[in-house]
């Protein structure tokens, strides 16, 4: 637990560095943050992948994740930091003009009508019961594209601002990969550890749900301190991008070389995960922030997920 903690850390650490040199606002958000916060479910599904017979495992984990983010982890910090995206300063800095504000609740919206396409993409060729090797092929497919459509927002905007990626970005990205291998180690170190516990309480058959809440964590940290600063663009994100590498990243890869079939609770973690979805996307759209009262309507979504997913099961 502690490498993993220090791991994310060190990767979160640097990526902060990196939105001066190069990547701004929500395509951190949405392009750099996900792949640290979420390597862990990547690994996860690798590691998955080595026992074989492993994708309800896989499948449970990435459901939890994306639930837990778009309801607990946006929740909380909506109760405790509900400000509209961009308009409070951190200590030190400018606020952001009012013409970033607006591009940065387009990018929001954007990025919520490409979850609404990959969660719906999943539950459409979920319906037989079976995500297999062309599912998988459709998920990748579409994960790749939402990509590349940012690295050339990126090129654009730097294009636009006259302006190149600083050489020392490699050394933070050299950093970044270092905080990955330890990700690694610790992940697969806590599988092992799980898969061989002898307890009545907690076993391999929890193996889904207990990752899929350990590897919010390092989205819980980027949300507490990018809430704290006022920067609720770069939360929502960070937080809906990481959903991305679950659903359709790692599913759609660990189909490719095992069959996943779908879990009990499937259908009740993709309406959480859509219901979430409309309302921040009507929030965005209209308010131009999350609410604080949505934060509790989304605690309590959070609470019907578990209880149908834990108690009833």
């Amino acid at each position: 637990m502690g490498v993993f903690l220090a791991a994310s850390a060190l990767m979160i650490w640097r990526l902060q560095a990196i939105e001066s040199k190069g990547f701004e606002g929500t395509v951190l958000g949405t392009l750099i943050m996900p792949y640290c916060s979420g390597f862990a479910n990547l690994v996860f599904a690798f590691v998955m992948s080595r026992a074989g017979g492993k994708g309800s495992t896989v499948m449970e984990n990435c459901i939890v994740n994306n639930v837990t983010n778009l309801t607990l982890i946006l929740g909380l910090t909506t109760l405790f930091f509900a400000t509209a995206a961009g308009q409070k300063a951190a200590p030190g800095k400018k606020k952001l003009p009012v013409q970033a504000q607006r591009l940065n609740r387009l990018d929001l919206l954007f990025t919520l009508v490409a979850l609404f396409l990959f969660t719906g993409t999943l539950w459409a060729l979920a319906k037989d019961g079976t995500i297999d090797f062309y599912d998988g092929l459709v998920l990748v497919a579409l994960f790749v594209f939402w990509q590349v459509l940012h690295v050339f927002e990126i090129l654009k905007n730097n294009v636009r601002k006259n302006r190149g990626f600083h050489w020392s970005i490699v050394f933070d990205l050299l950093l970044i990969a270092a905080g990955a291998y330890g990700i690694y180690y610790s992940v697969n170190y806590l599988v092992d550890w799980v898969s061989t516990i002898n307890s009545p309480y907690i076993g391999v058959k929890d193996l889904g749900w207990l990752s899929g809440a350990l590897m919010v964590l390092p989205n819980a940290f980027i949300a507490l301190y990018y809430g704290y600063v006022g920067r609720q663009d770069i939360v929502v994100t960070s937080q809906v991008g990481d959903g991305h590498i679950c659903i359709p990243m790692c599913i759609g890869l660990f189909a490719l070389f095992d069959p996943i079939k779908i879990p009990g609770f499937f259908q009740i973690g993709i309406y959480v995960i859509a219901g979430a979805a409309v309302l921040h996307f009507l929030s965005i759209a209209v308010m131009g922030r999350l609410p604080r009262p949505l934060g509790i309507v989304l605690l309590g979504a959070y609470g019907v997920f578990i209880y149908t997913g834990l108690v009833q099961q």
